[in-house]
């Protein structure tokens, strides 16, 4: 199925509360294919906010950015397929054998339950850090050959991604910032969503200036039209 530009957009809801999570998740849920629970958001509601999630419709990415010895991350890549999420991912400085072992423990409970296995997820370098091209390319390489799903990597290495892992490899891209939006807070590499979606990424990921914004639901739906005039078809 065609991803839709629509469906591009992931919204983090970097909010503290449930309450505050599913709130903005019905505002802007209907401009959004996948909505991101991070780290803060899981600690403080846990999975119960997971499955509410899940229950009212929503596509959920799980971002914890597991990284540990493969047998603990084995566990959590299960724990996050039973939850039926969408996406959660990993680090991919863990290592091939790390990666590999979420990828497959993930579909083997995924299977056992009858859901749907979540598409893994291997994170390059934060975009709050400097990196290399090449740095990031063979991280997407090494995530390639672990069998994950795809990287989170900057919307300016999304070109080099692309060549390192090939077509059909997803790109997630965090660090955008709208073209009417003000300052890039504590990243260094940002981009615009056009400028994503030109540059080949699959999905962009955007917090701030949806959750900052007075009409979150009409920042969400100006980022899908932004995307939409990239010409880039899905």
């Amino acid at each position: 199925m065609p991803i839709g530009d629509r469906n591009r957009l992931m919204v983090a809801l970097d909010v503290p509360t449930r309450a505050e999570a599913l709130s903005l998740a019905g505002r802007v849920g209907p401009h959004a294919g996948h909505l991101k629970v991070g780290m803060r958001l899981f600690t403080a509601e846990g999975p119960d906010l997971v499955r509410a999630l899940k229950a009212a419709g929503h596509g959920v990415f799980l971002d914890l950015k597991y990284h540990d010895i493969p047998n603990t991350v084995a566990e959590a890549a299960a724990a996050a397929a039973a939850l039926g999420v969408d996406f959660f991912d990993v680090h991919a400085s863990g290592g091939v054998d790390m990666m590999r072992a979420a990828v497959e423990a993930s579909r083997t409970e995924a299977a056992r339950l009858g859901l749907r296995p979540p598409a893994v997820l291997a994170v390059t370098v934060l975009t709050s850090m400097p990196s290399t091209v090449e740095q990031v390319a063979a991280l997407a390489e090494s995530a390639r050959e672990a069998g994950v799903d795809g990287v989170v990597a900057s919307a300016k290495e999304a070109r080099a991604v692309r060549a390192a892992a090939g077509p059909g490899f997803l790109i997630v891209t965090p660090g955008i910032r709208p073209s009417w939006a003000a300052g890039t807070n504590d990243q260094r590499r940002v981009a615009t969503p056009r400028e994503a979606i030109e540059n080949g990424a699959d999905y962009i990921v955007v917090g701030r200036p949806i959750l900052k914004a007075e009409d979150p639901a009409g920042a969400a739906a100006a980022i899908v039209s932004e995307m939409e005039r990239s010409g880039v078809t899905p």
